[in-house]
């Protein structure tokens, strides 16, 4: 599709065409639009909703890789809350939610719409914006909740409000996406940045041994998931003495504890630093010991050996990509989603050191 204004050809329909600024064959080579190489017609218009968290953001990318294998001639565009942890080049347009973006979506028309929030904003916009096809969430007419758009929306709806059927899903996370859009997992992995290009020294961290990073934190919605510092402690010393070399992870919420089990341990703590360097941090280790936290689904992001420390949260929900181990407290949990213990103490206390440590060793040998 091509329009001609006052003698110079202009193609709006070019994935490159950027309409407010020069595009980037034109800013790089001196491209005209007339005679471009590097012109690319868009097909298809494709608009994906996932808004956050950034754990649930992360855990959406392996649907582009579908997307591109389905439609390799569509412009995506992702509407998000946290654009910085979408991986740059992959998508042609990332939107951060707010007025002007929402303005700006109302006013243009999509081949296919897939709205993955529940947030009754997200789902205002899947009625209110223009597309041939939707899959996922609206908003119910009557009531202003959130509503299936179609059948293919049931199951993830219904896992999301009633617990028991939650407790009964054996489905990942990421199929359960795939099977919303329509389309079958077949063991997508994530499309991720690893940083590795941004010169980051990591001079400080220990060489010549195994690193295994201790991701500490698990914020403070649910706290329940939290593991003590004698826990960590025992877990480092048995690192240790096996000839590895533990690293301690988090942010600045973990940065006091990181720093207490420094001093009891000599374990080697980095810091903290902004996303963009913590995620190439955990590019450095060779196993992740997490709880289900954002450095959980960046380690599985960037194809890490991940222990992964579960009590609260339905086991069948993660895929570790045949990466790794998933390890339980002893006692079974009764607090499915819960923030507190009913119990007083949580369950996390009856996960063993020695536990985690053999599932270390374990992911050691296949990664």
């Amino acid at each position: 599709m091509s329009e001609l204004l006052a003698g110079v050809v202009v193609r709006p329909d070019c994935r490159h065409f950027r309409g407010d600024i020069p595009c980037r064959p034109n800013k790089e080579h001196g491209y005209l639009c007339a005679d471009c190489p590097a012109y690319v017609p868009v097909q298809q218009r494709i608009l994906i909703i996932k808004l956050g968290a950034i754990g649930d953001v992360i855990r959406t990318t392996p649907l582009l890789r579908r997307l591109r294998q389905e439609y390799p001639a569509a412009k995506i565009t992702w509407l998000t809350l946290t654009p910085a942890i979408l991986p740059q080049g992959e998508i042609d347009e990332v939107l951060k939610l707010d007025l002007s973006a929402t303005l700006h979506l109302q006013a243009r028309e999509f081949d296919v719409l897939f709205n993955l929030d529940k947030d009754k904003e997200a789902c205002a916009l899947y009625d209110t914006i223009r597309a041939t096809q939707k899959f996922g969430y609206r908003l119910h007419p009557q009531y202003g909740v959130a509503w299936p758009g179609n059948e293919l929306a049931n199951h993830k709806f219904l896992t999301g409000v009633f617990d028991q059927l939650s407790l009964e899903n054996r489905k990942p996370y990421v199929q359960e996406i795939f099977e919303l859009c329509g389309f079958e997992f077949r063991g997508e992995e994530y499309v991720f940045d690893t940083h590795e290009d941004k010169g980051y020294n990591w001079n400080v961290l220990p060489q010549g041994s195994p690193r295994i990073g201790l991701n500490t934190g698990c914020g403070d919605r649910w706290t329940t998931r939290l593991w003590s510092d004698e826990k960590w402690i025992s877990l480092i010393t048995q690192l240790q003495q096996a000839g590895y070399a533990p690293v301690l992870l988090g942010g600045e919420a973990e940065d006091e504890r990181n720093r207490r089990l420094h001093a009891a341990t000599g374990a080697a703590y980095p810091g903290t630093f902004p996303l963009q360097q913590f995620i190439n941090l955990l590019y450095q280790m060779d196993v992740i010991v997490t709880q289900v936290t954002m450095a959980m689904h960046i380690s599985i992001a960037l194809r890490k050996s991940t222990v992964l420390m579960n009590n609260i949260f339905n086991p069948y929900e993660f895929d570790l990509y045949g990466r790794g181990q998933l390890v339980q407290p002893d006692r079974s949990c009764v607090c499915f989603y819960r923030g507190t213990c009913k119990l007083g103490t949580s369950c996390m206390e009856e996960l063993p050191a020695e536990k985690v440590f053999a599932a270390v060793q374990a992911s050691i040998t296949v990664s």
